[in-house]
C-alpha cells in the first residue's frame, strides 16, 4: 500500500473520529452529575476472604554496564520488615559462592559488581538480613558469557518475524516472575475506517520470561483486527498464583463478505494462562441501537478492579461515545459470575458519551474498594455512578496524586471535544469530580495528555496536554499541579512514553539522537532516553516502544521494545540513591500496567505522589 493511500485512510479515520467526538446530538448528555440518582445496589461480596495480591519474587537482575561492571538490582517487597538489609552473592560456573558486599546493603536495593568474571557464566542472588541473621535467598539471576555484548537485559524470540500490536505482563506459571502474552500481528483497523478484507486474524501467544514458547490461540475471523474489537487483559483472577487470560472472542463464521462482523454471539472468554485452552465464557454486552452505528457499537474494553477490596474482578465494557455499558464478574471455581451490570441510561441524569480510550481502577473515595474510571464518569464499587463531570470524551485521563498538598488523588483530563467553557483541560478531585482548576479558555480537539514531575523546582506533578490539529489548533499546554500555566509552547514536551530511569524522582522521556520527544517509534533505529531539557541517559535502545513498567530489579522501570520477531527488555544500570517498594505492588500502578494490553497506551502512574519534593 502506497504512502499516499495510507495518508488518505488516516485522514478518513481522523475525520470520522472527530465527528463521533463532537456529535451535537450527544452534547445533550454533557451535563455534570456529581450527585446522580439511581437505584441502589448492594456492595460486592467476592469469593476472597482477604486481599489477593500477586506473589512476586525478588526480580533479581544482572546487567553489564558500559564500563565492564555488572549492575545488580532486586525488589524491596511490601512484606519486608522495616530495616531489612541485603547481602549480595555471586557464583561462577557453579563454583563456591562469594559474598560481594562488606556491609549489608540497606540504603538501596541495587549493587555494582566492580570486578565481575566476564566471559564465563555467573549467577547472582541476594539474602535478606534482619537483626544480623540471613533469611531465605532470592532466586538467582544468570549472566551469560555473551551478556557483555548486548545493551539490553533479556530477549525473547517469537515464532516468526512479526511484531505484536499489544503485550501483557503477568506471572503465568506461578514462579513469581513476570511472563508475557502478546497479540500479533501489529496491523489493525479502526471501526471508523475501511474493513479488513484479506482475512487477517489476531493470534494470542504466551511466553515465559526465559523465552519458552507456551501456546498460540488464533482468535479467528469472528474478531476483526483492531484494538477496539480485540481487548484482552492478563491477571490472576482466581488467586491460584497463576494468571489467566481474559479476551473477547467470537465464532469463526461471523465475518461477512464486507469484512465486518455485524451480528452473531460475542463472548468474554477465560483462557488458561499455561495452555491457552478456554476454561469458561460469558456473553459480551450485546449490540444495542442506543450505542449508535457500527463504528460506535464496536468500542470494547476490559479491565480489572478489586471491587470488594479483596477479590480481583474482571470488567467488560462496551461503548464510548453514546451508550456506555459495563459488566463486572468474579472468576471462581472455573466459572464467571456476574456481580453487577451498569449502563449510563439507568442514571439520572442519563450518562452518555463520557468514555475514554482506556480504563482505570483506583479506590478514589477511601473505602478500601476500587472504583472504575471510564473517562469523565466514575463508577462506584457497587456498579452505580459515583460522579460524572459531563465534560465528554477524554482521549487521556490520569488518576494519581498530582498535588501532594491536597488530600487524596486527582484526575487530570485532556478532553477531546471542543469546549467554550474553559474546561477542556482540567484537574478534578478523584473522590467527588469537582473541578480544582481548568485551562480557562476555549480548546478545540485535545488529543493527548500526561502528568509527570519533570521540573524539581515546581511542586507536584506537571500536567501537559496537546491539541492534535483536528479542530484547527496545534496548541500545547503545560500547568503546575495547582493550575499555573508554565512556559511557552516550545517548553511543552511530548505526552507519550515517560519512564523512571535514573536515580531521581523525575521522569524521563524518549528521543532520537538525544532530541527530546515522546512519540511511539515504529522502526528499529536506535532511540534514546533523555531528561527534560537535559542530557541523554541511554542511546543504545532499539525497537518500537511497547511498555514501560517496573517488572524486575529495583523500583525504576524497565523498557520493553519490539523488533521484527523479538521482544527486548532494557533496564537501567544507573546506581540508585534510595529504595522503595517495587511499583507493581501499588494497586493503581499494577492496574495501569494490566490495562495497557488494551485501549490506548499510557505510561503507568502510582496511586501515591511519586516525584521530587520541591524546596524553597
Amino acid at each position: 500500500m502506497s504512502k499516499k493511500v495510507i495518508l488518505i485512510l488516516l485522514l478518513i479515520c481522523t475525520a470520522a473520529s472527530t465527528l463521533i467526538a463532537e456529535d451535537p446530538k450527544e452534547r445533550q448528555y454533557f451535563t455534570p452529575a456529581l450527585n446522580p440518582k439511581h437505584k441502589d445496589k448492594p456492595q460486592v461480596t467476592g469469593w476472597a476472604q482477604h486481599r489477593i495480591d500477586e506473589k512476586i519474587n525478588r526480580g533479581m537482575s544482572a546487567t553489564p554496564d558500559k564500563e565492564g561492571k555488572v549492575y545488580l538490582g532486586w525488589r524491596l517487597l511490601k512484606s519486608d520488615a522495616k530495616g531489612t538489609a541485603f547481602n549480595v552473592y555471586r557464583s561462577v560456573e557453579g563454583g563456591n559462592p562469594v559474598r560481594l558486599n562488606k556491609e549489608p546493603v540497606v540504603a538501596t536495593t541495587d549493587f555494582i559488581d566492580t570486578k565481575p568474571v566476564m566471559g564465563r557464566e555467573s549467577t547472582y542472588w541476594v539474602k535478606p538480613v534482619m537483626n544480623g541473621r540471613e533469611l531465605e535467598p532470592s532466586e538467582k539471576a544468570l549472566l551469560k558469557p555473551d551478556a557483555k555484548d548486548k545493551p539490553y537485559y533479556a530477549s525473547i524470540k517469537f515464532q516468526g518475524d512479526y511484531r505484536p500490536q499489544r503485550i501483557a505482563v503477568a506471572d503465568l506459571n506461578g514462579d513469581g516472575a513476570y511472563d508475557f502474552v502478546i497479540k500479533q500481528p501489529s496491523q489493525g483497523i479502526d471501526p471508523a475506517g475501511r474493513p479488513n478484507t484479506d482475512g487477517l486474524t489476531y493470534k494470542l501467544e504466551a511466553y515465559l520470561n526465559d523465552g519458552t514458547f507456551l501456546w498460540r490461540k488464533d482468535l479467528g475471523p469472528g474478531i476483526e483486527p483492531g484494538i477496539w474489537y480485540s481487548p484482552f487483559v492478563v491477571y490472576d483472577f482466581d488467586g491460584d498464583g497463576k494468571a489467566e487470560v481474559a479476551a473477547k472472542t467470537g465464532p469463526d463464521d461471523a465475518r461477512e463478505s464486507d469484512g465486518r462482523v455485524h451480528k452473531g454471539p460475542e463472548w468474554c472468554s477465560i483462557l488458561d494462562g499455561m495452555t491457552g485452552a478456554e476454561i469458561t465464557r460469558a456473553d459480551w454486552p450485546p449490540r444495542d441501537p442506543r450505542l449508535g452505528d457500527y463504528n460506535r457499537t464496536n468500542r470494547n474494553q476490559m479491565g480489572m478492579a478489586y471491587l470488594d477490596g479483596k477479590t480481583p474482578c474482571l470488567l467488560v465494557a462496551r461503548g464510548t461515545y453514546k451508550l456506555m455499558v459495563v459488566d463486572a464478574y468474579q472468576y471462581h471455581n472455573h466459572k464467571l459470575e456476574r456481580l453487577w451490570h451498569w449502563e449510563g441510561d439507568d442514571e439520572t441524569p442519563i450518562i452518555r458519551s463520557q468514555g475514554s480510550h482506556g480504563m482505570h481502577s483506583a479506590d478514589v473515595d477511601g473505602d478500601g474498594r476500587d472504583e472504575v474510571i471510564l473517562g469523565s464518569v466514575v463508577l462506584d464499587d457497587n456498579g452505580t455512578c459515583l460522579w460524572s463531570t459531563g465534560l465528554g470524551h477524554p482521549d487521556k485521563c490520569f488518576v494519581t496524586d498530582v498535588d501532594p498538598t491536597r488530600p487524596g488523588m486527582e484526575i487530570f483530563y485532556a478532553i477531546e471535544p471542543w469546549h467554550d467553557d474553559g474546561k477542556g483541560v482540567c484537574l478534578v478531585e478523584a473522590k467527588t469530580g469537582k473541578i480544582i482548576w481548568s485551562i480557562g479558555h476555549r480548546t478545540y480537539h485535545v488529543g493527548d495528555g500526561m502528568v509527570a514531575d519533570i521540573d524539581p523546582a515546581i511542586p507536584g506533578l506537571e500536567c501537559f496536554a496537546t491539541e492534535d490539529s483536528k479542530g484547527g489548533s496545534r496548541d500545547r499546554y503545560m500547568f503546575s499541579s495547582d493550575g499555573k500555566r508554565l512556559g511557552t509552547r516550545e517548553d511543552v514536551p511530548g505526552c507519550r512514553n515517560w519512564i523512571f530511569w535514573d536515580a531521581d524522582l523525575l521522569r524521563e522521556t524518549f528521543g532520537r539522537g538525544g532530541a527530546m520527544g515522546g512519540g511511539r517509534f515504529g522502526s528499529s533505529r536506535s532511540i534514546s532516553i533523555v531528561k527534560y531539557k537535559g542530557p541523554t541517559l541511554n542511546s543504545d535502545i532499539e525497537g518500537s516502544i511497547m511498555m514501560m513498567a517496573d517488572i524486575l530489579g529495583d523500583w525504576r522501570e524497565e523498557l520493553v521494545t519490539i523488533l521484527a520477531g523479538e521482544l527486548r527488555i532494557y533496564t537501567t544500570t544507573i546506581p540508585a540513591k534510595d529504595r522503595r517498594v517495587c511499583l507493581m505492588q501499588d494497586p493503581v500502578y499494577r492496574a495501569e500496567v494490566a490495562h495497557r494490553s488494551m485501549g490506548y497506551e499510557q505510561s503507568p502512574v502510582t496511586g501515591y505522589y511519586l516525584g521530587e519534593r520541591a524546596t524553597d
